[in-house]
C-alpha cells in the first residue's frame, strides 16, 4: 500500500513539473489543407507569434486531402503531449461530421479545443476571363443555363465548398463545382480562367483583388469592409440570405494534459494581442476574437453548435460526398 501511495504522490508532483517543462522541443501545427489558403496563412502567422511566446519553434506542416479529414485524423491519432496540434476551421471541425458519414473520428469527442483564432467574412470573386463583374451578372449566368458556371472549391467540406453550396441553396441556382485539394490550387486556376468563380475568405481574396488578378464582387459582412471598399456586400447584391462567415481555430488531440492546454491557450491569446499579429489580421480583414470568445470552453461550444447548424445546411442542400 505504501508503494501505491508514494507512486500516486509522485504522479501528482510530476504533472505540474511536466507542464512547466513544456515545451522542450519543436511543436508541429498540422494544416489539413494545401499551402496558400486562409487556414495556411493564419497558421503561419500564429506559428511565428507562438514561437516567441513558447520559446520553442512552432512549425507548420500541410497534410491535405479529403476536405480536411486526412490532416485532422493525423492529429486525432497523435500522441496527446502538446507537440502535435492542428489549425482548422468550421469545415474540418464541424461540417465534415455530416459530409462524411463514415468519418472515423468526431471533433467534439476526439479533439481538445485550445481556442478561436479569427472569424472571417467570405468573398466571392470571378476570373477576368469569365466576364462576370457583379452579383447581378453572376446570378444571370447561373439562371440562364444550369451548370454553366464553374465554381472552384478547396475540396468537399472546405469552407469555400460550404459557401458555394449555401449560395446555390439560398439562390435556388445550380453551378458546376470543381473541387481541388486546397484553396491555393483553386485560386491559381481562378486567375488562369480555368474556373469562373471562387468563394473564399478575405485573407486570400483581398490580395488577389487588390492585385487585379481577379474581380471580387461580394463580401459576406453586414457592411463593406475597409480593406475592400469597392466590393459590395451580398446584402447590396440582393442575396441577404447568404451571411456565411468562417471561424478558424486551434485544437489538440484528446487527452492532452489540462496544464498543457492551459499553456497553449495563454500563448495563443498572447499571440493574438501581439501588435504585429493584430496588424496582419487587420490588413486581411480577419478580426481576432474578443476576450469572452477566447479559450477552450468557448471553442468547444462553438464546435458543438456548428456541427448541428452546418449539418442542417448540408442536408437541406442534399450534398453528398462522391
Amino acid at each position: 500500500m505504501r508503494r501505491v501511495f508514494w507512486a500516486i504522490c509522485a504522479l501528482l508532483i510530476a504533472g505540474p513539473a511536466f507542464a512547466q517543462a513544456y515545451p522542450s522541443r519543436p511543436i508541429t501545427i498540422v494544416v489539413a489543407y494545401a499551402p496558400g489558403g486562409t487556414t495556411d496563412v493564419l497558421a503561419r502567422i500564429m506559428a511565428k507569434a507562438m514561437t516567441a511566446q513558447l520559446g520553442q519553434s512552432v512549425i507548420v506542416e500541410n497534410v491535405g486531402g479529403a476536405g480536411g479529414t486526412t490532416g485532422t485524423q493525423r492529429v486525432v491519432r497523435a500522441e496527446p503531449d502538446g507537440y502535435t496540434l492542428t489549425i482548422g476551421n468550421m469545415g474540418s471541425f464541424a461540417a465534415n461530421v455530416s459530409l462524411y458519414p463514415n468519418l472515423s473520428f468526431d471533433p467534439r469527442k476526439d479533439l481538445a479545443p485550445i481556442g478561436l483564432i479569427a472569424t472571417i467574412p467570405m468573398v466571392v470573386s470571378a476570373s477576368k476571363k469569365s466576364g462576370i463583374t457583379d452579383m447581378a451578372g453572376f446570378l444571370k449566368r447561373l439562371r440562364e443555363k444550369e451548370g454553366s458556371v464553374n465554381i472552384g472549391t478547396a475540396g468537399i467540406g472546405s469552407t469555400s465548398h460550404l459557401a458555394a453550396v449555401a449560395f446555390q441553396h439560398v439562390t435556388k441556382t445550380k453551378a458546376t463545382l470543381v473541387n481541388y485539394r486546397g484553396s491555393g490550387p483553386s485560386i491559381t486556376d481562378l486567375v488562369a480562367g480555368v474556373v469562373d468563380v471562387v468563394f473564399d475568405q478575405t485573407v486570400t481574396m483581398i490580395p488577389m483583388h487588390k492585385g487585379g488578378s481577379v474581380t471580387a464582387f461580394g463580401v459576406s459582412s453586414k457592411a463593406r469592409i475597409a480593406q475592400l471598399p469597392d466590393v459590395p456586400t451580398f446584402i447590396e447584391g440582393g442575396v441577404s440570405e447568404f451571411d456565411l462567415s468562417v471561424w478558424n481555430a486551434m485544437m489538440a488531440p484528446k487527452g492532452t494534459p489540462p496544464e498543457i492546454v492551459a499553456k497553449l491557450e495563454a500563448a495563443l491569446s498572447a499571440s493574438l494581442d501581439d501588435p504585429e499579429v493584430k496588424q496582419r489580421f487587420s490588413d486581411l480583414a480577419a478580426p481576432a476574437p474578443e476576450a469572452a470568445e477566447r479559450g477552450a470552453a468557448h471553442l468547444g461550444k462553438l464546435v458543438a453548435r456548428d456541427v448541428d447548424r452546418l449539418g442542417d445546411i448540408v442536408r437541406a442542400a442534399g450534398v453528398k460526398v462522391e
